[in-house]
Order: structure tokens, then C-alpha cells, then sequence
């Protein structure tokens, strides 16, 4: 007798759905179509939250950016308004009394973190253009919060973060696929080569700045012996991808990156003590400074221009000379310098550095693609972006995430006892450089694109390091 009431149950609703969407379709109202994939999103948000959050990952390098230029708003599509969805569902769990893992909190990466949204808070108050600020505050909650905060619940299952891995590239892969082909349109131009990705990345310096994230990824999941043959080999052939598609990105400052997570690499594998590494910097440091005319001097005489031939493309890096967009971040950076020295404590505001740098450009720092108008970037640097909108403070937030986030997956390399988490801890790390050393030149965190993998990284290291790293004593 139950079964036939559940039969029946289904059968009605199923009858007064369809006779729903015909009465709707029937008067031109198309949106009904997409109200049974409503429906399985919201049952995932009450159900399924750790689902959603992956099967976000998976959308995300393939979202599209829509803007409304009439009241000034961007949003991804679909991502972001389900990040936001998450944000709300954390938030109201936090308040129906539902406990958070305090061991999460008080850890130095969560600390750090919240210490920069604390400040980022603070900063909105002061801000020079306060609702821009709090869109932006906003919008880092909605990355923060779930890639981060549940993030890290959800890697507590060790093969969630290889998922998480798995899924963002596998959505790669569709974009590199359509780049290569659009540009091989083009006979693989260097200057076409800067936007034949579009609609999914705005342009070649992010898509090329995820293309080396995921680099040792892939190299690193092709060595985990733990997984079955086939997955090493697909996790090479998409390596090999991922390289191909990183050289045709023309993306000079993610080329860059590679070497760096490299660099870090070699010194790990070679297990050289961190005085070691502090005191090589600091007499390059030294050295730079005590010859930083002759060294100008020396990088003021290139003049080569950005090519399609590789070898002069990465020479054209260090012209400070005649390249446009080298020169331009200079006089990014320079405007950012001058800002934070006007309000060193509190800064402009989140987010507003486009908006207000225009006045503390200098004419003879201007370059051909310079704009008053705010409407071609920020900072173009992770660091002195929150130096010029949110005081020292806020570049110290940057600097300690960036610190203990390090500190802690060399930690986990060093001591975990297995091996699949010693790989992980280190694949994490050096995809978390490749960012970390972007971010000098650009800056994305206010983009999906770069800030699921950015924060979901993070949170894998704190859960390797919290949930997963059984501790060895040291010899």
C-alpha cells in the first residue's frame, strides 16, 4: 500500500511537472527548462555540499565573465553565484549551532587568512569608494569560504584533493583544446596568441598562469605508483598538453613561474637548509643594490620586443626599454608605491586601486597602453595590490599566507610517513610557487579562475598537514 502512495506521488508530480513546463513553454517562458538542474543544485547544497563544491571546479575553467557596464557588475556564470550559494549555506550552518573543527582555525595558514579578511574588513570602512570595497570583500568570502574553509573539510577523504585536481584540468583540457584550435587559425601568432582563449580566460597572462599551476600537477600525479597505469599515463598525457599549450600561451610571466617551482624543486630534492637560501638571497639582495645602475643600465640596452620566436620572446622579459607591457607595469607598480605612501596604515580600499591610481601616474612613466580610466587591470602584483589599497598590513596578510603555506607543506614533505602524501605535499607546494611567483608580475585572486585552485591548494596543504601527515620522528 506505501509503495503504490509512493508510485502515485510520483506519477503526480511528474504529470503536474510536465504539464508546468508546457503551459510556460507554450507563453514563451524558456527559463522553466532549466528547473530540474534548479532543483538538483539545491538538493546538493542541503545533501550533497562536498558534490557541489567539486562539480564547481569542474565548471570553473569553463565559465564565461558577463559584465553589466550600466551598474558596473562582473559576474562568472555559473560559478560565482554558486560560490555565493555555499557562502550563505556555511555561514547559516555556523549560526544554527553546527560545530567547525577548531583545529582548522588555529592553524598559522587559517590565521593568516582570516587575519587578511579581518583587515580587508577594516580597510572597507576607511575605503576611499566604499561599496566598491565591499563587492570585493564579498566576492573573496565567496572564494575563501568554500575552497578554503570547506575545503579543507572536504580533503579530509584524501581522494578528494586528487579529484579536485582531476576535475579543474579536465575542464582545462576543453579550453586548451578550443585555444589550440582557434589559434591554429591563426598560424599560432604571438599576438593573437593573447586572446584566442576568450570567452572562457579573458586573456593569455591568467590562462597561462593556470596552465603552470597545474604543471607539476599533472607531472607529479604521473609519478604517484599508487594510482593504476592508465591514470599515470593520462595525468603525463595531459603534462604533455599542459606544456605545449604553456608554450603557444606566450605568457612570459608563467614561463617564469615554471622555472621558479623548479628552482624550489632542485633545492628541496637537495634538502639545503633554509640559512642557506635566506643568506643567497640576501647578498643577491646586497649585490643588487650596490650595482642596481650598472644592472639598469644593462637591461635599459635591450630592446627586444615580444616574438614568436621563443628565444627572443623570453629575452624580450627584461626589457625595460621599449616594451610596452613591461614598461606599464612598472608604472603600475611605481602608482601603487606612491598610493601607499599617501595612506600607508589603511590604504585606499579593497579594490579600488583601479579606480584611484590615474593621479599618482608620472608622464615620463606613462607608456603607449597607459589609461586614466581604470579599466585595464589593477596592480598587476599580488603584493603591492593590497600594499596600495589596504596599507602595509595588508601586503603582511599576503606575505604570511604565502609564509606559513610554505612553511607548512615542507613540513608535511619532510615529516609524513606516506608516501602518496609526502608527493602531494610537495606537488601542492610547487604549484602554489608557480602562483606566488606570478603574482610579482599580475595579479588574479579576484578572478574564479585563479582563486579555486589558489585557495583550494591552500586547503589542501592544512588538511595533509592536519588530517593526513602521521609524523615521523626526525634521526
Amino acid at each position: 500500500m506505501i509503495e503504490k502512495i509512493k508510485l502515485y506521488w510520483v506519477y503526480g508530480i511528474s504529470l503536474a511537472f510536465i504539464a508546468l513546463n508546457v503551459y510556460l513553454f507554450i507563453n514563451e517562458f524558456y527559463w522553466s527548462l532549466i528547473l530540474p538542474i534548479g532543483i538538483v543544485i539545491l538538493l546538493m547544497y542541503i545533501f550533497a555540499l562536498d558534490k557541489l563544491i567539486l562539480f564547481i571546479v569542474f565548471l570553473t575553467p569553463l565559465a564565461i565573465n558577463v559584465t553589466n557596464f550600466d551598474i558596473d557588475i562582473g559576474v562568472s556564470l555559473p560559478t560565482e553565484p554558486l560560490m555565493f550559494g555555499v557562502l550563505i549555506i556555511f555561514i547559516l550552518k555556523l549560526f544554527s549551532g553546527t560545530p567547525y573543527d577548531k583545529r582548522i582555525i588555529h592553524h598559522p595558514v587559517s590565521i593568516a587568512i582570516l587575519f587578511s579578511l579581518g583587515w580587508m574588513l577594516i580597510a572597507t570602512f576607511t575605503s576611499e569608494i566604499p561599496i566598491v570595497s565591499l563587492k570585493y570583500l564579498i566576492a573573496r568570502l565567496w572564494f575563501v569560504v568554500p575552497f578554503y574553509f570547506v575545503g579543507v573539510m572536504l580533503f579530509k577523504k584524501f581522494d578528494n584533493i586528487k579529484k579536485f585536481s582531476w576535475l579543474y584540468v579536465i575542464a582545462l583540457m576543453i579550453v586548451i583544446i578550443y585555444t589550440v584550435a582557434n589559434h591554429a587559425k591563426f598560424g599560432f601568432n604571438e599576438e593573437t596568441g593573447h586572446w584566442v582563449m576568450t570567452p572562457f580566460f579573458n586573456d593569455h597572462t591568467v590562462y597561462g598562469a593556470m596552465l603552470a599551476m597545474f604543471v607539476p600537477v599533472m607531472l607529479g600525479f604521473s609519478f604517484n605508483f599508487n594510482s593504476k597505469k592508465t591514470i599515470r599515463w593520462s595525468a603525463f598525457g595531459f603534462f604533455v598538453l599542459l606544456i605545449v599549450a604553456l608554450v603557444l600561451s606566450y605568457s612570459r610571466a608563467a614561463w617564469l613561474s615554471i622555472i621558479a617551482a623548479f628552482i624550489v624543486y632542485i633545492v628541496v630534492m637537495l634538502k639545503i637548509k633554509f640559512k642557506w637560501i635566506f643568506s643567497a638571497l640576501a647578498i643577491l639582495a646586497i649585490l643588487f643594490f650596490t650595482f642596481q645602475y650598472k644592472v639598469l643600465e644593462l637591461l635599459e640596452r635591450n630592446q627586444q620586443e615580444s616574438s614568436t620566436d621563443l628565444v627572443e620572446h623570453v629575452q624580450s622579459i627584461y626589457n625595460i626599454s621599449s616594451s610596452a607591457s613591461n614598461l606599464e607595469r612598472i608604472n603600475r607598480w611605481q602608482a601603487a608605491i606612491r598610493m601607499f605612501k599617501e595612506r600607508p596604515f589603511l590604504g585606499w580600499g579593497p579594490g579600488t586601486y583601479q579606480f584611484v591610481y590615474a593621479p599618482f601616474q608620472r608622464s615620463k612613466e606613462k607608456t603607449i597602453i597607459s589609461t586614466n580610466a581604470g579599466e585595464l587591470g589593477n596592480a598587476h602584483n599580488e603584493y603591492l595590490g593590497p600594499l596600495s589599497e589596504q596599507g602595509v598590513l595588508g601586503m603582511v596578510a599576503m606575505l604570511l599566507i604565502v609564509i606559513f603555506s610554505v612553511y607548512t607543506a615542507l613540513k608535511v614533505y619532510k615529516y609524513a610517513e606516506d608516501k602518496e602524501v609526502k608527493l602531494m605535499a610537495l606537488i601542492t607546494l610547487l604549484a602554489l610557487v608557480t602562483y606566488f611567483t606570478h603574482g610579482l608580475l599580475n595579479n588574479f585572486l579576484d578572478t574564479d579562475k585563479a582563486s579555486v585552485p589558489f585557495w583550494g591548494f591552500l586547503a589542501m596543504v592544512v588538511a595533509l598537514d592536519l588530517f593526513h601527515s602521521k609524523r615521523k620522528q626526525e634521526a
